[in-house]
């Protein structure tokens, strides 16, 4: 049922299934071509693994405040992501955050590894994409059977912006387009009732079967709040997708241990990312991939898996598409 592009198509919309960073990142180049589309996202919220959550019911003046429990930051290279950056940075959206994290191992925080510059919302990182999606019209939606939507001839082209594995529940040939392998994830968010801990941004803990990143959530979001976000070990994350919750005395332990203190939280919440990350060395250096009318686009078409990544492979896919309609 896929079939190709032609003439008689350029009057239809593109069909975008997603609206996350790279979603949106297609749209915003469609819409820059004068090209027709539609997005369809799954859900009220968009913004796919730039995700946040906010705190309920803790009793304190923090209910309301959101954690980053998705991306961590982002950094920068390719020129014109740079340029988007810095429109972001004059917007007030993003702001710098840090070029220095700590490292650790089971004798706890060590030395420091400088690297560049990474980029925050005080927001949340969900604000990244709804900033860059303000002028877009989203409609909620599940899509089940790609199929029949073919079958309908509404679309020009469909643009699948999420991860294979997903991608392949609803078009099965994506499986065997990636070769993308991808780990799960859990994240941990804690909320302390005050500060406990020497100063840090974030730590890459090194060695640990529980967690393998912790982040200071209160200078990455620059209001200075006790609270912290962990990433759960992969292997302990695969254990724990039908149940995350239980993984959180096991992430609480690990957090104590390497930053060295022995307070509970006033509230902690852990979050689910059945595909967190794309393996570096397992993806393709591929901008974009498709099969006739069908296209992909995310991190994983790139040797370097990370936000920078998936806004790239959702430009250029609109760029591709564009061309046809020109």
């Amino acid at each position: 049922m896929i079939r190709l592009l032609d003439n008689s198509d350029r009057t239809k919309p593109v069909l975008i299934v997603g609206a996350g960073i790279s979603g949106i990142a297609c749209a915003r180049e469609l819409r820059d071509h004068g090209v027709p589309f539609k997005i369809i996202n799954k859900g009220m919220k968009i913004g796919g693994r730039m995700a946040s959550k906010s705190v309920r019911d803790s009793g304190t003046q923090y209910d309301g405040r959101v954690f980053d429990i998705g991306a961590s930051y982002f950094t920068v290279s390719d020129p014109g992501f740079m340029e988007l950056t810095d429109s972001m940075l004059n917007a007030g959206v993003v702001a710098d955050w840090t070029d220095t994290f700590h490292v650790a191992d089971s004798q706890g925080l060590g030395g420091v590894k400088v690297g560049p510059m990474r980029y925050t919302a005080r927001k949340g990182i969900r604000s990244v994409v709804e900033y860059l999606a303000q002028d877009l019209e989203i409609t909620e939606g599940e899509v089940t059977d790609l199929d029949e939507i073919v079958l309908r001839e509404q679309y020009s082209s469909i643009a699948l912006c999420m991860p294979t594995p997903q991608a392949a529940k609803i078009y099965p040939e994506a499986a065997t387009i990636s070769p993308a392998q991808w780990e799960p994830v859990i994240a941990v968010s804690f909320l302390f009732a005050e500060k406990i801990w020497r100063d840090f941004d974030g730590v890459f803990v090194n060695g640990d079967n529980e967690i393998t990143w912790i982040a200071n959530d209160g200078t990455r979001r620059g209001d200075h709040a006790p609270a912290l976000v962990a990433h759960v070990h992969p292997v302990l994350a695969s254990h724990h997708l039908m149940d995350p919750q239980a993984v959180i005395p096991f992430a609480l332990r690990a957090v104590q241990r390497t930053l060295g203190f022995i307070e509970t939280p006033i509230w902690s919440h852990a979050h689910r990312w059945t595909f967190a990350k794309p393996l570096e060395g397992s993806t393709s250096a591929l901008p974009l991939s498709h099969v006739g009318q069908i296209s992909l686009a995310g991190d994983e078409f790139s040797e370097k898996p990370r936000v920078e990544a998936a806004w790239l492979s959702g430009r250029d896919l609109g760029r591709n598409l564009a061309q046809k309609f020109s």
